[in-house]
């Protein structure tokens, strides 16, 4: 039973659950082996199942004439996961089933109606109406079943194949059922097809005859139109008003350019008319033959005069008739070019007068246009018609001539191919005798092992307390009454210095190397106060040594020394323990109210959990982990443990005291690692020399801090404060 409080933290002794689990070692591997035997014969006893599979391959397939375009675009819905998952069901459909339960004759197979045979078992649960008699149903729909339940047909992930897989108990059948499956498919797929075509072709025709006559019909339509109304074209897009419209905009364009253009000249010449400037420079003049003439006879005069007026007066005969004939040049010129500005304005005329015509023609030509667009609409109508008709035309003749050339079944290929075929296995599928008994043997002992790990923590073996660091420690003790010691306990029992030095716990773990020397009981001269249990009791409280290990080489007395250093400390406020590993249990004898509780000895031997060892003490505030009542040289088998239990209590403890009795270095070496503890030499009666040994051998250990405490039979008779009313 656990003694662990029910509000206290615990945690699980991972340790205690090992322990448990590898004491029960034997009885653990002999059901291990005993499973694995049960499991090995079941698997021999097991018919073989054998399993074979078929891959195919979805993927568009056209015959080799077919074009590039029309491949790729029947490619597109095979490559949807819909497609695919729609030809796993048709290859799980009942008819496909059907035909290859037929074509192979598998209704003759006892291995696909069972239910015909019958059993003792199923024939029980048919008369207590826990199972449907399978004879009910028809041997059809029996044998698909059977069928069914050693079908498997999926997908691969990540492609677009499919897998068929069959198990029977023949391994020939398990290959064969998956090739016809698929041989079947095919056959489904291909004849799918040309049944497809052939429809196709037979709806096409008639179609295609009734397209022709339609489109025949808006053709004509639309030219009885165009005549009509006058729609003629004079190429493929633009009619012939519309062509008029556009010759007669370009000519008006051009007329008003010629216009402004004679306009501008007439202009030019006019001021230079009448601003007596000379008329040189002016293009129309210059161009003109006549004027051209008459300059160069004017420019002749002008020499000629220039030449005479150097040798003849101003009045000369000959310098007035060569002035009058230049004057009458003049004229002349001046008179030419009137009659050029004459004609120019006539030019502007004639293009005033052309522009008014081509405008009144433009005119008329828009009426005409806008009618003849009113008159478009019909035929776009029309024409849209025409064009529908005729691309529908198109359409279906493509189509016929395709399905036209598919007619045949060997033009017409499935859109799958077996890409891999079963084949006959010869190891079969189940059972697989090895692994089934490794799993068996793994499986039962992982769970003897949690039954066992499990009945560990029910019974709080595996449980101990969770001490948090600055918490006092707190135990449930087994008490025969509730409440505290009654008022005649509160004093100490007096030790006689008759007690006997028995042998330590420590020593009797190593009697089976070695024989110990035995310690011989020396009579300790008077008490001295500087060795007094308060003093050492300050030491340690001043150094805050977490571990303790007392030594008492005269046995009771000086355990009892040790006990009275503890209270001594309980009543300091410090929170300290005591681990009784003397071979007479003086101290639980002294601390105890039950001498006969749960102590070291049944912790080490795994008889009780580590909250069951703890106890307090009946006259202080300190703790005891009692002797114990187990065997003592079975649990110092265990000691080396005692190092993970002293680090566990000095994290809960403000100090860990070790009573060991009369034990020697050897013994102390055993009980922890470390060299930095304090050693304890209880010597109720000093002896210089019998201390004086005992340091030395435990400095040469390595044990520096070594440190005295005596005080007789005084020491036991210290009864704490709170108890001293």
């Amino acid at each position: 039973m656990s003694r662990v409080a029910s509000d206290q933290d615990v945690d699980i002794d991972l340790g205690q659950l090992v322990r448990a689990v590898w004491a029960r070692r034997l009885r653990i591997l002999k059901i291990t082996a005993l499973g694995a035997a049960v499991a090995f014969a079941g698997a021999k006893m097991v018919s073989p199942q054998y399993r074979s599979e078929t891959r195919v391959l979805i993927e568009p397939r056209a015959p080799a004439f077919a074009s590039t375009q029309t491949n790729d675009a029947s490619a597109g819905p095979l490559l949807d996961e819909l497609n695919i998952a729609s030809q796993v069901q048709i290859l799980q459909s009942a008819d496909l089933i059907k035909q290859v339960i037929n074509n192979l004759k598998l209704y003759n197979l006892p291995e696909f109606d069972a239910a015909a045979n019958g059993s003792a078992l199923t024939d029980i649960l048919v008369s207590l109406h826990l199972k449907k008699n399978p004879l009910e149903n028809p041997p059809e729909e029996r044998v698909i079943d059977a069928f069914t339940q050693r079908l498997q047909v999926y997908q691969v992930p990540g492609s677009r194949v499919i897998g068929i897989t069959f198990t029977s108990k023949d391994p020939k059948l398990a290959a064969s059922i998956p090739n016809a499956m698929a041989q079947v498919y095919l056959a489904i797929q291909s004849g799918a097809k040309l049944d497809s075509n052939t429809e196709a072709t037979r709806w096409l025709e008639p179609e295609i005859d009734s397209l022709r006559e339609k489109v025949s019909e808006a053709e004509r339509k639309v030219a009885d139109y165009r005549t009509t109304h006058g729609l003629l074209q004079t190429n493929g897009t633009t009619t012939f008003t519309a062509q008029q419209l556009n010759d007669i905009s370009v000519e008006l364009t051009r007329v008003r350019t010629d216009k402004a253009n004679a306009e501008a000249r007439a202009q030019a010449v006019r001021n230079a008319l009448s601003s007596g400037e000379a008329s040189d420079t002016l293009s129309d003049i210059m161009s003109s033959q006549s004027i051209q003439r008459l300059k160069a006879t004017e420019s002749g005069l002008q020499s000629q005069i220039s030449d005479l007026q150097t040798s003849l007066l101003n009045n000369h005969p000959r310098l007035k008739s060569l002035r009058a004939q230049l004057a009458d040049i003049r004229t002349q010129i001046r008179q030419e070019t009137q009659k050029i500005l004459a004609s120019i304005e006539n030019e502007t005329k004639v293009a005033d007068l052309r522009e008014q015509e081509l405008e009144q023609q433009s005119d008329t030509l828009q009426a005409n246009s806008a009618k003849a667009g009113e008159d478009g609409v019909g035929l776009n109508a029309l024409e849209r018609e025409a064009n529908a008709q005729r691309q529908l035309l198109e359409t279906y003749l493509v189509r016929y001539r395709e399905a036209a050339s598919r007619a045949d079944r060997n033009s017409s290929p499935a859109d799958a191919r077996i890409v891999s075929k079963a084949i006959e296995q010869v190891d079969p599928y189940f059972p697989k005798v090895v692994p089934i008994v490794i799993v068996a043997a793994v499986a039962i002992l992982i769970m003897s092992a949690i039954v066992i790990m499990l009945s560990e923590l029910f019974s709080g073996r595996a449980l101990r307390p969770v001490e948090s660091v600055g918490a006092e420690p707190r135990i449930i003790e087994d008490r025969v009454e509730e409440g505290g010691p009654d008022e005649g306990q509160d004093e100490v029992r007096p030790i006689s210095p008759a007690k006997i030095a028995r042998p330590s716990m420590l020593t009797a773990a190593v009697e089976d190397d070695e024989e110990p020397e035995a310690e011989p009981v020396t009579e300790a001269p008077a008490d001295d106060n500087e060795f007094s249990v308060s003093s050492v009791a300050s030491y340690l409280i001043d150094c805050r040594a977490p571990l303790a290990v007392s030594i008492s080489p005269t046995g009771d007395n000086g355990s009892a020394a040790t006990v009275a250093l503890a209270r001594r400390l309980a009543d300091d406020g410090r929170r300290v323990i005591v681990i009784d590993m003397t071979g007479s249990g003086y101290p639980t004898e002294l601390m105890a109210e039950n001498p006969e509780a749960l102590g070291v000895t049944d912790l080490l031997c795994g008889e009780a959990a580590f909250g069951e060892t703890i106890h307090g003490d009946r006259m202080s505030d300190a703790h005891l982990i009692p002797q114990g009542a187990s065997d003592v040289r079975r649990a110092m088998r265990g000691v080396d443990r005692l190092s993970l239990l002293l680090d566990a209590l000095s994290s809960a403890y403000d100090i860990v005291l070790v009573e060991c009795g009369a034990a020697d270095v050897a013994g102390v070496s055993r009980l922890t690692r470390s060299k930095e503890i304090e050693i304890i030499l209880s010597l109720p009666e000093i002896d210089e020399a019998a201390f004086v040994g005992l340091m030395q051998d435990f400095q040469s250990a390595g044990y520096e801090r070594v440190v005295l405490m005596s005080g007789g039979e005084e020491a036991a008779m210290y009864t704490p404060a709170r108890h001293a009313a």
